[in-house]
């Protein structure tokens, strides 16, 4: 299984929707290496949601329903979609400040390239996230 960290401005696509609608497809990727990423979900995945802009934190968990498929957006053959459905929502959002201040978390995506929207994380990030995003 792998891990991974989309993004997503709130008021464009909100985890609280998300969790209303009880899945989507992840859409709107115009970005090449994004777009590759979404590629090389599995099914069964675990996917880190991220409030970008507004929050700048990991709000919850979403996993990998449907591998990539055509962007039901566009015509243009190039761009893909993955089917995802939300699974947990954090106690504690983890916020971007508290990411870069975690030494284990230090070659993150997220900082390296903190403007792709979708980015792999290894299993030990996303454990570490998880972890203080469940504490009381």
């Amino acid at each position: 299984m792998n891990h991974w960290l989309v993004k997503s401005e709130p008021f464009k696509y909100s985890w609280e929707q998300f969790l209303k609608d009880g899945r989507t497809y992840w859409d709107g990727i115009r970005n090449y290496q994004a777009r590759n990423n979404l590629k090389a979900m599995k099914k069964g995945d675990l996917v880190l949601f991220y409030h970008s802009n507004e929050g700048m934190e990991v709000v919850g968990i979403a996993k990998v329903t449907k591998e990539s498929y055509q962007d039901p957006t566009t015509d243009d053959e190039r761009w893909v979609v993955v089917d995802l459905k939300p699974v947990e929502t954090l106690k504690n959002p983890v916020s971007l400040n508290e990411i870069k201040k975690d030494k284990r978390l230090k070659n993150i995506a997220l900082i390296k390239q903190g403007r792709l929207s979708v980015m792999p994380a290894t299993k030990d990030e996303y454990e570490v996230i998880v972890a203080m995003g469940r504490k009381k």
